[in-house]
């Protein structure tokens, strides 16, 4: 609503929605087909009223000053006004329902500032018009609170949709600098891993090519410590890629509503991931959320999922239990697919278990499939429910 629709699936939708107001274009209409009017004046009315809508619609699917200039739209609106009151004027009450479109025109297009003045003058140039007219008292207090009400709600929607675009633009700006932010992290941190490390290799280097010639023997040496001194780059190095792949449960828990969402899934996430986890345990359970979530995406044939994190107390300790649990066609089968045996394996790692089977009491009790993943934490949540 905010701008001219960007492709056929926005057209229609903006279309359905500016239908809703044409609905109060019957009014005319049926004095067209059922007034005392001559044959002229019929067709005059009508190539008036194809206009005036042929406008309107113009004018609202453009939409906003910047996608037209702020002259032109008022322009437009003041065209639209100058033809409602020639019309309303002309073939008598019926037509005061114009102004009301008219209302909503400057509603849509104009800036607050603009159509806070605007849509009360409208309103004032069809009573006016109205009290010229016989027996239009009646029409005129009918279309007032429409034509108020249709034009400031416009705007409330205009602005609505505006926000709604910032707030979208900011959510992108804000992904694009986390991002930017991950990457300046990335580079600091292997600048510091392998900056030493490098710089001490070629010393070395260098020292062991000036000593080769004569004392091969401690120029080994210093091969030695280079080989040394680059392995141990290589293992500094890894462990830091590790731990930027290593998945987390926040941000397997925002994977999950982006996925489900973007498969037309209905997600009921239950889960606030508890702090102080230790990584592996973590780790574990973030695999497994991510496969479980692929599975129902991919497989499940699901309209509804259910995420639930919940901490426990048991007799052994402290436990995370994770239960990933949809509507949809159940069981994958009797043999366990690789992603449910991969699941398993890091389970066992850490000492925790894997439960599956029908969903009972989750989204739709004994339809569906659930995966219960259970994993000790020790003390690392601190206090216990």
């Amino acid at each position: 609503m905010a701008g001219p629709p960007q492709g056929r699936h926005q057209f229609v939708i903006k279309l359905m929605w500016i239908g809703i107001w044409l609905a109060f274009m019957s009014a005319p209409v049926r004095d067209l087909l059922d007034g005392d009017h001559t044959g002229w004046a019929r067709a005059l009315g009508t190539l008036g009223l194809v206009v005036f809508v042929g406008v309107y619609l113009v004018l609202v699917f453009r939409q906003t000053s910047k996608a037209m200039g702020r002259q032109r739209v008022l322009s437009t609106i003041a065209f639209l006004g100058a033809l409602a009151v020639l019309l309303a004027l002309t073939f008598g009450a019926p037509w005061l329902v114009l102004f009301v479109y008219v209302c909503v025109s400057a509603g849509a297009t104009l800036p607050i500032r603009y159509s806070r003045l605007l849509i009360p003058l409208v309103c004032a140039v069809m009573v006016g018009t109205g009290l010229t007219l016989h027996d239009a008292r009646e029409t005129v207090t009918a279309l007032v609170f429409p034509a108020l009400l249709g034009g400031f709600a416009m705007t409330g929607v205009r602005q609505l949709i505006r926000t709604t675009i910032q707030l979208r633009e900011a959510r992108a700006t804000v992904a694009q600098l986390a991002a930017n932010e991950e990457r300046l992290r990335l580079a600091r941190d292997l600048h510091d891993l392998l900056g030493h490390s490098l710089s001490l290799i070629t010393l070395k280097s260098e020292l062991a090519g000036r000593l080769l010639p004569g004392h091969p023997d401690r120029a080994a040496e210093q091969v030695a410590d280079i080989e040394r001194v680059s392995r141990q780059a290589l293992v500094d190095v890894r462990s830091a890629v590790t731990g930027y792949r290593r998945p987390t449960l926040p941000g397997e828990l925002a994977g999950a509503r982006t996925a489900l969402a973007a498969a037309g899934i209905t997600a009921d996430i239950r889960a606030d991931a508890p702090e102080g986890v230790p990584e592996e345990p973590e780790e574990v359970l973030a695999w497994g959320m991510r496969e479980a979530v692929t599975n129902v995406v991919r497989h499940s044939g699901a309209r509804r999922c259910t995420i639930t994190l919940t901490r426990r107390q048991t007799l052994q300790g402290p436990l995370l239990e994770l239960v990933v649990a949809d509507d949809g066609r159940g069981a994958p089968g009797p043999k366990a697919g690789n992603g449910l045996t991969g699941i398993a394996e890091r389970l066992a790692a850490v000492e925790g278990t894997l439960v599956t089977g029908p969903a009972d009491g989750g989204p739709a009790a004994g339809k569906g499939f659930a995966l219960t993943l259970r994993v000790p934490v020790g003390s690392g949540l601190g206090s216990t429910e």
